[in-house]
């Protein structure tokens, strides 16, 4: 499980990162009116969220250590 101190600012990296990837790869779709992947549109958000809680553990890891 990733710890309150992780995951909030994970989700406010996710919220940023995962709209611009909407935009950028379902922009047009959406403007459109068409259907978009419901799949791909929770894993714009989710990948981003994993890198940037993923990252953070680890330097709170390496911090821990005394790396």
């Amino acid at each position: 499980m990733v710890s309150g101190r992780i995951a909030r600012p994970a989700l406010k990296v996710a919220l940023v990162v995962g709209t611009v990837l909407n935009v950028i790869n379902n922009g047009g779709r959406i403007m459109a009116g068409q259907a978009v992947d419901p799949w791909h549109l929770v894993l714009n958000y989710l990948v981003p969220f994993c890198v940037s809680a993923y990252s953070a553990a680890r330097n709170e890891a390496a911090r821990e250590r005394g790396d």
